[in-house]
């Protein structure tokens, strides 16, 4: 959805038509082996989302580099993630549910939106750093999960914010804490995992846009700025907030600093898992 309306944008402002070309399979790498093969001359535009450097950790191949072969133009938005609990389980905070669970070891486990996704992540991170006993429950997707805790089936969910705002303004889930470093605008009312007292666990998933590796950098510069004015624009920011993104618009430099560092936070968590995947 986002990138059609960046495509749309586009169009409009160069006066040339953006074909969207949706390549999906093995968690993005498909698409991604398609992009690093495309001539290196702004024509090929790769957007994708955390997968990008979380693959190449979590498999044992995948069809690129994600620092050497490719370009960061700009990461354009982003969206948190929701811890939420089912209305059942006795937690009205995040420090609540982590003394429930430590004096329940074995009880509780956690939706995700699958196995390797932000979200998982997140959770799994969660789950390491304050040495909880938690069982991770994978799902095809942050509504599955989410259903899935309305449901009873998994008490505990890191899915995204836009699945679990809804459910959470019609009393169907508990939001605890977003997974972010700044508060939700659909729920307000709900603190940061920082602001809930656990510093260092936040994360969030993003949208950001890349180009072949040797594209020249004038062209590198002039998408960067047509992207960041484009998510800046009054009628696009609504239509964002609309799918629960937070437009962000960071230069590339900026971008590729960020994605070395989380890079080096998931080959730990992910290290510490011992996760794998064909």
């Amino acid at each position: 959805m986002f990138g059609r309306l960046m495509a749309e944008k586009l169009s409009e402002h160069f006066g040339q038509q953006f074909y969207i070309e949706n390549i999906g399979g093995a968690g993005g790498n498909i698409g991604t082996g398609r992009a690093v093969k495309a001539a290196a001359d702004g024509y090929t535009l790769l957007l994708t989302a955390n997968n990008h450097i979380i693959n190449p950790l979590l498999y044992e191949s995948v069809p690129y580099d994600a620092f050497k072969d490719f370009e960061s133009v700009t990461l354009a938005v982003s969206f948190p993630t929701a811890l939420s609990v089912n209305p059942l389980v006795p937690a009205q905070t995040v420090t609540e549910l982590v003394a429930l669970v430590r004096a329940t070891p074995g009880k509780y486990s956690f939706a995700s939106a699958g196995v390797g996704t932000p979200s998982h992540l997140l959770g799994e991170r969660f789950r390491q750093k304050l040495n909880l006993d938690l069982v991770h429950v994978p799902y095809n997707g942050s509504g599955p999960a989410t259903a899935a805790v309305i449901a009873g089936d998994t008490p505990v969910c890191f899915a995204a914010l836009t699945a679990a705002a809804p459910l959470a303004q019609a009393g169907r889930v508990r939001v605890l804490a977003t997974m972010s470093n700044t508060r939700s605008r659909a729920l307000p009312e709900v603190p940061t995992i920082t602001e809930a007292g656990y510093a260092g666990l936040d994360g969030e998933g993003w949208d950001g846009i890349f180009v072949p590796a040797g594209t020249p950098q004038q062209i590198v510069k002039l998408l960067g700025d047509e992207i960041r004015n484009i998510v800046t624009l009054p009628d696009v920011q609504a239509r964002i907030e609309a799918l629960g993104f937070l437009a962000v618009g960071a230069p590339s430099k900026v971008f590729a600093k960020e994605l070395a560092n989380e890079s080096a936070t998931w080959r730990e968590v992910i290290r510490a898992a011992g996760l794998k995947m064909q």
